[in-house]
């Protein structure tokens, strides 16, 4: 029994899918969002990916596809998509679907090309991967100039007038320090980052206020996700959870001991 990963968010579409897909004779294993996906392919296996392209955003798909092709390269992996713009066709051929499907489809066209697929298998090699931190380090001045972008279009944070040094000076430290506890064994414990404790006293002489700190902090994020979604054909995914939940958790102790550093010294108390 062919066992199939369906990726859908319309709870509807998804109970049609698996309903007729297990009527005719297929084990299914339906999700609701990329993080769920990325769980099931990381510790099961599928012979068959069926992924909406949005789920809610453009490119969950490529997402899910990019996944499964590394981990199950041999997997047959079909995109189902409600816009069958020409871009997000070649972005999904890029990142080796099998074939882009045309919402509404036929259940029987689709349980035609799954066995047909099925029956003529093409084996691949796992593409090369890189890991998370070696993405990171390799596009380090990447992913600082997105932060600066994004910083430019924030009416908060461009109240006050910096120049790009003094902007994004702290950023490769930080982005360093991050992958450096990339790298750390999971057992061991992250290390103090003086690159943040010295950006939250730079930015506390510059005039910052604590909310402007973390909408900083939240855009540093959104920069480094954004480097790895530009990485999704190289990317490890069986490593990828983790190393998502590890920047959250490095970039959230950073701005800590940054605020800590922003509000300064307790004042010492008189004698009573």
């Amino acid at each position: 029994m062919a066992k199939v990963l369906l990726a859908e968010d319309d709870g509807a579409v998804r109970d049609m899918l698996r309903t007729s897909l297990e009527r005719d004779g297929f084990e299914v294993v339906a999700v609701a969002n990329v993080c769920e996906a990325l769980s099931r392919i990381a510790v099961e296996n599928f012979d068959v990916l069926l992924s909406d392209l949005h789920m809610p955003l453009a490119g969950d798909g490529f997402t899910v596809v990019s996944a499964m092709r590394h981990t199950h390269p041999n997997a047959v992996t079909l995109v189902l998509s409600g816009y069958p713009e020409l871009d997000e066709a070649l972005s999904a051929i890029r990142l080796q679907a099998d074939e882009v499907l045309v919402k509404p489809i036929q259940i029987a066209c689709l349980r035609e090309i799954i066995r047909e697929k099925l029956s003529h298998p093409v084996v691949r090699r796992p593409p090369a991967t890189l890991s998370v931190a070696s993405i990171l380090e390799h596009d380090l001045d990447a992913t600082v100039q997105a932060w600066m972008e994004l910083v430019g279009q924030n009416e908060e944070l461009t109240c006050i007038p910096l120049n790009f040094a003094e902007r994004t000076g702290h950023l490769p430290n930080l982005l360093a320090d991050l992958i450096y506890r990339l790298r750390m064994p999971a057992t061991e414990k992250a290390a103090f980052s003086f690159a943040a404790h010295e950006h939250g006293d730079l930015r506390r002489r510059q005039g910052y206020t604590a909310a402007m700190m973390v909408e900083e902090s939240r855009i540093l994020q959104v920069s480094i996700f954004r480097t790895l979604q530009n990485n999704l054909s190289s990317v490890d995914f069986s490593q990828v959870l983790l190393d998502v939940m590890t920047i959250a958790d490095e970039v959230d102790s950073q701005l800590k001991q940054a605020m800590l550093s922003f509000v300064g010294p307790e004042p010492a108390q008189s004698a009573a």
